[in-house]
């Protein structure tokens, strides 16, 4: 993956003028990626959420909180963004992407995270955001009509591999598992992201336009082999929690993994949208992001979320 100049997807992001690029120059990133473009002016044309949410006092430490029409109670999606887990990618949240689950009769949780660049970000400081912010949702529920028995947890690119790492909670002892009152999601969704972390040395200079990983974790494999293997997904198979995968442009790295997780008794469903690129995957209005969206409504919860609940 490498997510087409990504310096300059990380300017498009955060508001920076989207004719800057790396060094300066200036670009015309419609033009360069369009794929990116649409997703960045899908998230700015968004509407605003019911609400920005704090799960804890750090600054990064909120989510925006959106709730379908009706009395509910509503299911619920936990977003997570990516970003090459670095503090100038990303964004602060999935706010097209999540308004278009929101059309389909689901609340989402889109929480935002230190990332590398941030004060406390990496290891352990953005996986314990994550944490804490899947672990509010049962805060939410009451005041906003959520059915905590109706939960999944969704991430796209690095936000995939954070999605996928809070499905291995449970196996990772208890400073990681998740408290007793959490509800158990009913399937974690990730968007062409990695589920391992060791391998994508070298290749993620390439696909994030600088190291990240090493500066994630805090060091090498070699350095940290035991905070290597608690931020791996792919290590604690099996979760116990269907999977759904998205491929877009990862699936080098995907496919094996799913094969992994179904040889250690996950129940795994991998979606492979034709002609698909890493950003029109999460971006409404385009074929592959429709798809994706109703792929997800369709799947996610079990049976068509439309279907009413038994008493």
């Amino acid at each position: 993956m490498r997510v087409i100049g990504i310096v300059a997807a990380a300017l498009v992001a955060s508001g920076a003028a989207a004719q800057v690029g790396p060094g300066g120059r200036e670009v015309d990133w419609q033009k360069v990626n369009p794929s990116l473009y649409a997703a960045m002016q899908a998230d700015k044309a968004a509407p605003e959420p019911d609400a920005v949410i704090r799960y804890g006092t750090e600054p990064l430490q909120s989510g925006e909180l959106r709730v379908p029409k009706g009395l509910g109670p509503h299911p619920v999606a936990i977003v997570i963004h990516g970003g090459c887990w670095l503090s100038r990618l990303g964004g602060t949240g999935m706010q097209a992407f999540s308004e278009s689950l929101r059309q389909r009769g689901i609340a989402t949780w889109d929480i935002d995270y230190r990332r590398v660049g941030h004060e406390g970000g990496g290891w352990p400081g953005t996986f314990q955001d994550i944490k804490a912010g899947v672990d509010y949702l049962p805060r939410l529920a009451k005041d906003h009509k959520l059915d905590l028995d109706r939960v999944i947890v969704v991430g796209h690119s690095a936000g995939a591999h954070l999605a996928l790492w809070n499905a291995s909670r449970s196996k990772l002892g208890a400073d990681w598992a998740p408290a007793m009152d959490q509800p158990k999601p009913l399937s974690v969704v990730a968007i062409d992201g990695p589920p391992v972390l060791a391998p994508l040395i070298g290749p993620d200079a390439e696909m994030c336009d600088e190291p990240v990983v090493v500066p994630l974790m805090g060091g090498t494999p070699a350095d940290k082999p035991e905070e290597y293997k608690l931020a791996t997904p792919a290590a604690h198979l099996p979760f116990g929690t269907r999977q759904l995968l998205v491929v877009g442009t990862l699936g080098m790295i995907i496919q094996p993994y799913a094969q992994g997780a179904v040889a250690a008794g996950d129940e795994v469903v991998v979606l492979s949208p034709d002609k698909a690129d890493h950003f029109d995957i999460v971006t409404p209005g385009t074929p592959n992001g429709e798809a994706v969206s109703d792929w997800i409504a369709a799947n996610a919860f079990g049976a068509p979320i439309a279907k009413p609940k038994r008493p």
